[in-house]
């Protein structure tokens, strides 16, 4: 029976520690989260107004009224401004004339050169040539290299002082001056040049002319090439009228005046 009093005693003894040690411990933890609580409440206040000192610091002062009312002037000047240049630039585009060569409404006329000092210009002839010649149409080729009277006329359509900006070949449809290689080239690849070149007679495919070659010119059978002939009568040399600087004479079956 003793036996049983004393373990009886120690379990309340244990019990009753471990109700204290509980109740301490609430009792702790009652105590102390409002002091963690005011602690992190002043930790955040600290860093809030660490971060708006910051935030004045980085961030640009904001406009008052006048400033936003000289930037609002500011940015309708400029608009005006660039309108202005825009009308400007569309008027200046409007007022450029219109090339055109007279006499050239039925027919594709290309001013080009066939020497090869060079090569780049060659190059660009030769493409643009190719090119018109795949769609099968007839086309005036004027020979600059040949004939000074090409250049003349070239220069008496574009211009003395353009003439200088002026690279060959260009090209001139219907009348109207399109471009040089380039022009060519692109128009070419969007498809808009057959459009340009309906409505002209086609060639039969690999056709040459028998008489000249393709080359356009002849030498001249008055003087044959020598560009001087003998006046019997006065016993003098002369110039030749009929041929040109070269002793050459336009084929006149591919060449049409």
């Amino acid at each position: 029976m003793e036996e049983i009093r004393n373990n009886k005693n120690t379990t309340s003894s244990r019990s009753s520690f471990l109700n204290r040690s509980f109740t301490t411990v609430y009792t702790n933890n009652d105590e102390k989260p409002p002091q963690k609580t005011q602690n992190l409440e002043r930790t955040v206040s600290l860093r809030g107004n660490v971060v708006k000192k910051l935030c004045s610091v980085f961030e640009p002062p904001k406009p008052s009224q006048e400033q936003g009312s000289l930037f609002k002037s500011k940015t309708l000047k400029s608009t005006e401004s660039t309108s202005g240049s825009s009308l400007k630039s569309s008027k200046s585009i409007d007022s450029v004339p219109v090339i055109k060569l007279l006499g050239t409404e039925d027919r594709i006329v290309v001013y080009f050169t066939s020497l090869r000092g060079i090569r780049r210009t060659y190059e660009d002839c030769y493409a643009v040539r190719m090119i018109l010649r795949g769609f099968r149409v007839w086309v005036d080729e004027r020979d600059v290299s040949m004939d000074i009277c090409y250049r003349k006329e070239l220069m008496s359509v574009m211009g003395e002082k353009s003439m200088k900006n002026v690279t060959l070949p260009q090209v001139f449809i219907r009348g109207n001056h399109v471009g040089g290689a380039e022009v060519i080239k692109q128009l070419c690849e969007v498809g808009d040049l057959g459009k340009l070149l309906e409505g002209f007679p086609k060639t039969k495919g690999g056709y040459v002319c028998e008489s000249c070659g393709g080359v356009r010119f002849l030498p001249c059978g008055n003087c044959c090439g020598s560009k001087k002939i003998f006046d019997e009568d006065e016993g003098l040399l002369k110039r030749c009228l009929v041929c040109n600087e070269n002793g050459l004479i336009r084929c006149p079956n591919c060449c049409i005046s």
